[in-house]
């Protein structure tokens, strides 16, 4: 059962900026809260990869290729974890999921973010 829902994905030139939302409406915030949750970006015909991850300390790791970019950042009130975008790329095209970074679950439909060069 697919416990996370991404949206805020969109059509938008290099160079701009998008916030994706990650909800978790199925979950108890007794269950969301302690959670390590990870953006993750897959592209056609490579593996998926991790980009950030937020912990329930509200401590961040980034992916190389973002650093300085991207910002994880998360609302444990309204259960939701965010992924402010800016100065995006070309190369930053792609699905973005988000999951459970210790303990899969199943990956929703993800968001589609696409930057125009």
């Amino acid at each position: 059962q697919v416990q996370l829902v991404e949206s805020g994905g969109g059509l938008v030139q290099a160079g701009g900026s998008l916030r994706l939302s990650c909800r978790a409406p199925r979950m108890i915030t007794s269950t969301f809260n302690p959670l390590t949750l990870g953006w993750y970006r897959q592209v056609p015909g490579k593996q998926r990869e991790f980009i950030a991850a937020v912990d329930n300390t509200g401590s961040t790791n980034y992916a190389d290729s973002v650093k300085g970019r991207f910002t994880v950042s998360r609302d444990n009130a309204r259960k939701t974890v965010y992924l402010q975008m800016n100065s995006l790329k070309s190369e930053d095209t792609g699905v973005y999921f988000c999951n459970n970074v210790r303990a899969p679950g199943a990956w929703g439909k993800g968001t589609l973010v696409n930057v125009s060069s």
